[in-house]
């Protein structure tokens, strides 16, 4: 592992179960009085956002203000980006105020790879998303929290366990991201979608795939619904909404269809109503606000290994580490 997190791809099975780990042991900090660790004083971080976000910026930006990070919030909207500023004159100046990190999210897939393979930045570079790319510290923290429910424990990995993504995969970048990382971690990974909504090339994917929802439900141990993404499309991909829903949507009765330790996720937003009901939305088994705490965790624990003076291959390991913040 390089100073950068631009694909889960890149992360090894040590590099992976090193990050749930960690976070792990950073997660106690919300328990505490006084959540801020002085790991990061004096170091500078800038949230860079081409896309609008709300769970994820907002997560980023906690989890640097708890490792006592100085926090910059760059928004394309409004900045000379919306001039006509390139990506690269944006990295250079944000190098020449001394960035230790850049967190971006852009609509390119791509962006992040390119900031990082570039020399218009010494610091590191973390992935929020780009495009229909990747999104990988959201695949950690959801791995985190399918650890937590299905095999805790320091040093668990997700071996054996059956997980099925359930929507639009054509344009999921988390759908993506989550592919790898569980494969990584020994879990099997089956995709449920229209034949309209899964993307060229995905028989070479370690995953099996299905039409059929119902089918699969009962030999799943997570299950993570997708949001279509609307505003990414432009043609018809599935006759109706109601259609979708009908196939493809999540409620009480497919909910009852799920071994009894099974967990429902989703990404978020969610969309009340077509991939998921407000029955499995608010029921004890869903997790959708559980992975939005998790995710500060997660993404302090990235900050933490790629900041803290050592990278994902060679940081110490995890009880050491939370010994050493502190």
């Amino acid at each position: 592992m390089k100073r950068h997190l631009v694909s889960t791809a890149d992360l090894t099975r040590d590099d992976a179960l090193l990050i749930l780990d960690t976070a792990e042991e950073l997660a106690q900090l919300s328990g505490r009085a006084v959540k801020k660790l002085p790991t990061l004083r004096g170091r500078t971080v800038v949230n860079l956002f081409f896309e609008d976000s709300t769970r994820t910026k907002t997560s980023f930006e906690v989890a640097e203000k708890r490792l006592s990070a100085d926090v910059i919030n760059f928004s394309a909207k409004g900045s000379s980006v919306s001039k006509g500023e390139s990506l690269k004159d944006t990295a250079l100046t944000l190098q020449a105020m001394g960035a230790d990190a850049v967190v971006i999210r852009h609509h390119a897939s791509g962006a992040p790879a390119r900031l990082a393979q570039s020399d218009w930045l010494h610091g590191s570079v973390i992935n929020a998303g780009d495009g229909t790319h990747e999104h990988p510290t959201q695949a950690l923290l959801d791995a985190f929290t399918m650890r937590r429910h299905l095999n805790p424990g320091a040093g668990k990995d997700l071996a054996g366990r059956r997980v099925t993504i359930v929507g639009d995969i054509l344009h999921s970048r988390v759908a993506r991201s989550n592919v790898h990382l569980l494969n990584t971690l020994g879990a099997e990974v089956t995709f449920v979608a229209p034949p309209t909504l899964l993307p060229i090339g995905i028989e070479n994917w370690p995953c099996q795939v299905s039409y059929d929802l119902d089918a699969v439900l009962p030999k799943t141990d997570a299950l993570m619904m997708l949001r279509v993404q609307q505003e990414r499309m432009n043609a018809a991909f599935f006759p109706t909404a109601r259609e979708y829903t009908r196939r493809y949507g999540m409620d009480g009765i497919r909910m009852a269809q799920l071994p009894e330790h099974a967990i429902v996720m989703h990404p978020g937003p969610m969309v009340r109503g077509m991939e998921i009901t407000a029955e499995v939305a608010d029921s004890p088994r869903c997790t959708v606000v559980e992975q939005v705490a998790n995710g500060v965790s997660i993404r302090m624990a990235v900050l933490y290994l790629l900041l803290g003076g050592a990278t994902l291959a060679d940081a110490p390991r995890t009880t050491d580490s939370a010994e050493a913040a502190q």
